[in-house]
């Protein structure tokens, strides 16, 4: 088998519950990570696995242009009410890559159906992970992931990251949310706003910065933006998405409604490979008329609707959107306090439960750790011998140097685990800090 990891063994998982996992030698691991800040109603989840078992008795495929089912019809009725979208309409992927992949194509062939053949650009942000199919990578700004592809690449257009911590812009911190939306005003003159069919950007940033909240004022100024020159606004959802922020989308923190929205992950908790893009009703009416040559075989998923829906079920009626929030917020107090006074630490930030600590050599001045130096792979490592998973960032510090373990564990983490995440997370920064390896 070609691993996903290349050189070096791994633990072969057995089982798990709630925010614990068990390998087949027996050994526990509190999943700080939720893999890959993915499981959010708990591993060992009975209902949605009952879901699951109970489509795919009844049929588990129907191929999407033969047939709708009563699994994805009420899936799109019910998801429709908590999307950050006026008339919501979903097509249902198998992950976000493909999410992403359909949002820049609803994208380009809503401005075909308007008559604007033009609009084909896209925009993105410097700092951002969208996705490894080719068009989701090109919207990504992640040097090290593109490096290898680039002749593939080079499509896309980058503003700069909106990132506080290593802001760019010269007049910080004084109304950084408003020069980033003059930024992206003034790209889209320069390419011509005529010819920029969408700008695609995470509300808050995941895995490629860790945990990135943008200044105050920065989305709606850049939602402004986008209506004033016709842009559809894409919102990239697929880490912080289904409560991870402790809000339904982590656009509602700032009452944004994109055109399009983009889900994966969180959606089904990792029960099954299930993703959407999601367009509001007028986007949708466009398609309607022009229509949208698109498709995947395994999209419009009958038993990924039926997992979907009981994960949104949980998650509603059981509180763990609220859950997340006041988990996150225990998490991010107790780490900040757990690992205050430590050299590496630089900044411990978040929102919800998607909490990062970026590590630096020294603190007064931001100064990352060389890359070669692998201080976040010597971390996980030791933070897994200890018994704790966390999520790895790197490079985001100038797009080859950073290190950040990032944290986005089950919404059903209870708070003596949370405790328990912050006193290993320290333990495992001092065994490395004192060379163990």
């Amino acid at each position: 088998m070609l691993r996903r990891v290349l050189g070096r063994d791994l633990p072969v998982v057995s089982h798990g519950r709630g925010a614990l996992l068990y390998d087949r030698d027996g050994n526990e691991y509190l999943d700080a990570a939720g893999g890959a800040i993915v499981v959010n109603v708990g591993h060992g989840d009975e209902s949605v696995v009952a879901a699951m078992a109970a489509q795919a008795r009844r049929v588990a495929f129907a191929h999407g242009t033969q047939f709708t089912s009563d699994a994805l019809e009420a899936y799109a009725s019910d998801v429709a009410t908590v999307l950050p979208l006026d008339d919501a309409h979903i097509y249902p992927v198998s992950g976000g890559s493909e999410a992403i992949e359909t949002a820049l194509k609803i994208a380009r062939a809503f401005h075909l159906a308007r008559g604007d053949a033009a609009r084909h650009r896209v925009v993105a942000r410097a700092g951002s992970y969208h996705g490894n199919t080719l068009a989701a990578l090109d919207a990504s700004g992640r040097p090290a992931l593109r490096a290898p592809y680039e002749p593939w690449l080079g499509r896309t257009h980058h503003v700069p990251a909106a990132y506080e911590y290593r802001c760019p812009l010269p007049s910080h911190p004084a109304d950084c949310g408003r020069r980033h939306a003059e930024l992206l005003d003034e790209t889209f003159r320069a390419l011509g706003p005529e010819t920029v069919a969408c700008f695609v950007a995470e509300p808050v940033v995941g895995a490629a910065l860790g945990a990135v909240t943008p200044p105050p004022g920065y989305w709606p100024a850049v939602a402004e933006v986008c209506r004033d020159h016709g842009v559809l606004l894409v919102a990239d959802e697929v880490m912080t998405g289904f409560g991870r922020t402790g809000e339904w989308f982590a656009c509602d923190h700032w009452g944004v409604r994109p055109d399009v929205l983009v889900a994966a992950k969180g959606a089904a908790s990792g029960y099954w490979p299930f993703g959407f893009a999601a367009c509001s009703g007028h986007v949708f009416r466009a398609l309607e008329r022009g229509g949208f040559t698109h498709g995947f075989t395994y999209s419009h998923s009958v038993v990924g609707a039926a997992v979907a829906h009981a994960v949104l079920r949980r998650l509603r009626d059981d509180g763990l959107v609220a859950a997340a929030g006041a988990r996150g917020a225990r998490l991010r107090a107790g780490l900040s306090d757990a690992l205050d006074g430590h050299p590496w630490v630089g900044d411990v930030r978040g929102t919800g439960l998607l909490v990062a600590v970026e590590l630096v050599v020294r603190p007064a001045d931001k100064t990352p750790f060389p890359r070669s130096e692998r201080v976040t792979e010597r971390v996980l490592a030791r933070a897994a011998r200890r018994g704790l998973l966390v999520y790895p960032s790197t490079g985001g510090a100038d797009g080859r140097d950073g290190d950040v373990l990032l944290f986005g564990p089950p919404f059903v983490i209870t708070d003596e685990q949370v405790d328990d995440v912050c006193a290993r997370t320290r333990a495992a920064l001092d065994d490395v800090a004192a060379g163990a390896d």
